[in-house]
């Protein structure tokens, strides 16, 4: 009898050293130098001092004489609405929690996985000029404090965190710097970046930069550490070039827009159309580490940021966009 009561004895220690070690190790991998690993990222390497990103060069060529200079803002608000929802309706159609990541919203307010081009068109929406189109990217969230709101936690997947709000969103159309630009379909769907860039082959499809209000001339695919005083940013740049017959593309959702090249230059067989930028700006305090949502096996790695849109102008509303851009003025909706 006293053996057997040695054994459990002696079995019970075993499972608490057991476990006290394995907290131990635990412990210690969530505080070293990449501890967002342990927990699904992000991790260290992730986040980069903007002072330490090269300077470079603007991106778009100066425009030509056959080129259209103009731009248009498209007032949307920012969110104001808290307009949230796991939805990807470009993606994943009538499938509710299709992206298994929160998307924020402005523009179409009745935007989710069931929307059609109809309910689109008939929806109320947070733009000034009446423009229903919907545009959505993930959400940024802060980890180190929990999230109160039903959308800041349903999710799942692990995107857990208060999500931080957009400071201030701009919505931007702009010409072509070699050719005119002819008017995109009504209900064109588009997207850009991607949002599996962590486990890609390649970072061809990675499109998002992201910066500081202080430095425009820096970007990065990481997360950027700003001084005091500025704004994290995030710059999307959706394709400009359009093959002309389709507006959702097949399988990748990509084939039917397309980019141009450095120089301006449509591909072969697609048309110029106004190119959709989306910059976002986040008050975010320094140091602190903020995470993209993203799927599960991308452990939130900054190179998966993305945003689609679908365009559901009236082809009056474009017809002006149009005419902006193409008499190079600047323009305001």
């Amino acid at each position: 009898m006293w053996n057997e009561h040695r054994l459990l004895i002696l079995v019970i220690c075993l499972v608490l050293g057991g476990g006290l070690t394995a907290a131990v190790l635990g412990v210690s991998q969530a505080t070293g130098p990449d501890a967002g690993a342990a927990a699904g990222g992000p991790v260290a390497s992730d986040y980069v001092d903007i002072r330490d990103v090269p300077r470079v060069p603007a991106a778009a060529p100066a425009p030509g004489p056959e080129g259209s200079a103009g731009s248009m803002v498209v007032n949307c608000g920012r969110n104001e609405q808290g307009h949230y929802n796991e939805d990807n309706l470009v993606v994943s159609p009538g499938l509710t929690g299709g992206a298994h990541h929160t998307h924020a919203y402005v523009g179409n307010l009745s935007t989710n996985a069931m929307s059609t081009d109809a309910s689109l068109a008939a929806a109320a929406t947070s733009c000034t000029g009446g423009d229903r189109s919907t545009y959505y990217w993930p959400v940024l969230r802060r980890p180190d404090r929990a999230g109160t709101h039903a959308h800041e936690g349903a999710a799942g997947h692990g995107n857990v965190g208060e999500i931080v709000p957009e400071a201030s969103v701009l919505v931007e159309f702009r010409g072509n710097p070699v050719s005119k630009v002819v008017p995109m379909p009504r209900f064109l769907r588009g997207i850009t970046g991607d949002a599996v860039a962590f486990t890609a082959d390649s970072e061809a499809d990675v499109r998002a930069r992201w910066g500081c209000s202080g430095s425009p001339d820096r970007s990065t695919t990481r997360y950027p550490r700003c001084p005091a005083g500025e704004r994290v940013t995030r710059t999307l740049v959706f394709p400009s070039c359009w093959n002309g017959i389709d507006t959702a593309g097949a399988t990748t959702h990509r084939s039917h827009l397309r980019f141009p090249a450095a120089n301006g230059v449509c591909p072969n067989d697609t048309f110029p159309v106004p190119e959709l930028r989306v910059s976002l700006a986040y008050e975010i305090p320094p140091g602190l580490n903020v995470a993209l949502d993203s799927f599960p096996e991308q452990r939130h790695s900054p190179k998966t940021d993305h945003a689609m849109f679908v365009n559901a102008m009236t082809e009056r509303q474009m017809a002006g966009v149009v005419e902006c851009l193409n008499k190079n003025r600047n323009c305001r909706a």
